[in-house]
């Protein structure tokens, strides 16, 4: 490539956390640059969104429609490569949808679409047109994350045995949806963020990162949810018990009423012989545990390559001691991307670490996860098959 990739947002102007973030991380390798958008429902706010990250007029767009329309009849050497989807999840799969039968990549926030039956449908057009899907679970771009994968689909705990992944936060303690809080009001509204809120929102997160780490999947649940905070609209505090394929079992836990509470992700994976632990407000540091010999502990960014994989590794930007976080784990997932796409365009092959990176197969395992634990909350029998 001898230049960049040209990316378009839909969604993420002025005041929106999200749309934020993703232009940080596709910005940190300098390679993508955003090019044009439509960031916004509100004309007046997406033309100020537009105009404060410098986008020009006649690419600053009043709807995604336009935009894609519009981007579609540039020359090749003009027109977006991908586009970037931050809208709330009831918006997620037309302008998806629409991306896709234009002809452009598309990097979407999760979850990937509003309904288990859109994911689908965005499945089969990404394998009709056989373009390129990135879904952004953060929490797989970390460089220990990546080294714990690693070690425990190489066997070197032995048979998985037990997973337990925790996610707490604290922020919906009160009804701030009615305070003012632009997040929690679309978080907690069923017809803008689906069936579930907090499952559907961080519970999906832990879910993903249990299956990714251990390559194993769910396949069955019992589920519990809560509406903690009276007045709520959705739950806002669950506990899930899970069997995996090959045996395994575990426990999720995911609340949002966890006073106190900050993002306080955290995962345990026991095998025969041992097992690991990461925390995500501790992102530098793997716990890894053994029956028969002391806790070691693996940092990111450390000299000792020998002992950190190759996708621990490519995925690691700092020397040690110098704090890797959220930005840079987004980050790894768009230069993944970024990667993968520079390689199609050259028509040379990707490395398996470029190609690491949760695509469509992972949104629709979201949504099912989102079904089947609201199936068996409602249910009497309580464990479900999971079904997708």
């Amino acid at each position: 490539m001898n230049r960049k990739l040209r990316m378009g947002m839909i969604g993420g102007g002025k005041d929106a956390f999200i749309g934020a973030i993703h232009r940080h991380a596709a910005n940190l390798d300098s390679t993508i640059e955003l090019v044009c958008g439509a960031l916004s429902i509100n004309p007046e706010v997406a033309q100020d969104s537009a105009q404060s990250l410098f986008l020009p007029a006649d690419r600053t767009y009043l709807t995604y429609q336009e935009m894609l329309e519009k981007e579609a009849a540039l020359p090749a050497e003009k027109r977006i490569d991908f586009v970037t989807i931050v809208t709330p999840n009831f918006a997620h799969f037309a302008p998806a949808m629409l991306a896709l039968e234009k002809g452009f990549h598309v990097v979407i926030e999760k979850p990937i679409a509003f309904t288990l039956d859109e994911a689908k449908q965005l499945k089969q057009k990404v394998e009709e047109t056989g373009l390129l899907l990135l879904l952004t679970h953060t929490y797989s771009g970390y460089p220990m994350v990546k080294q714990a994968r690693q070690m425990v689909q190489a066997g070197e705990f032995g048979k998985v045995r037990k997973i337990w992944v925790e996610y707490p936060q604290g922020w919906l303690s009160q009804l701030t949806e009615r305070e003012g809080n632009a997040q929690a009001a679309w978080r907690t509204d069923p017809k803008r963020s689906g069936k579930s809120g907090c499952m559907g929102d961080i519970g999906t997160h832990a879910a993903h990162l249990a299956e990714y780490i251990s390559g194993l999947k769910i396949t069955d649940l019992c589920a519990h949810l809560s509406i903690m905070v009276e007045g709520r609209a959705l739950d806002d505090d669950g506990n899930v018990l899970l069997k995996f394929e090959d045996g395994a079992t575990g426990v999720l836990m995911a609340s949002q009423v966890a006073a106190g509470e900050e993002n306080a992700l955290k995962i345990r994976i026991y095998g025969e012989k041992g097992g690991i632990e990461w925390a995500q407000q501790e992102p530098n540091t793997l716990l890894v545990k053994w029956q028969d010999k002391p806790t070691q502990i693996y940092r990111a960014g450390t000299g000792y390559k020998d002992n950190l994989s190759s996708f621990a590794l490519h995925n690691s930007r700092t020397p040690g001691g110098h704090p890797e976080g959220y930005l840079e784990a987004f980050g790894n997932l768009y230069r993944n991307f970024a990667l993968t796409l520079a390689a199609r365009i050259d028509g040379t092959t990707p490395s398996p670490e470029a190609l690491d990176y949760p695509s469509v197969n992972e949104g629709i395992r979201g949504m099912a996860f989102i079904d089947n634990v609201v199936k068996s909350h409602q249910s009497t029998e309580k464990w479900t098959a999971f079904e997708v």
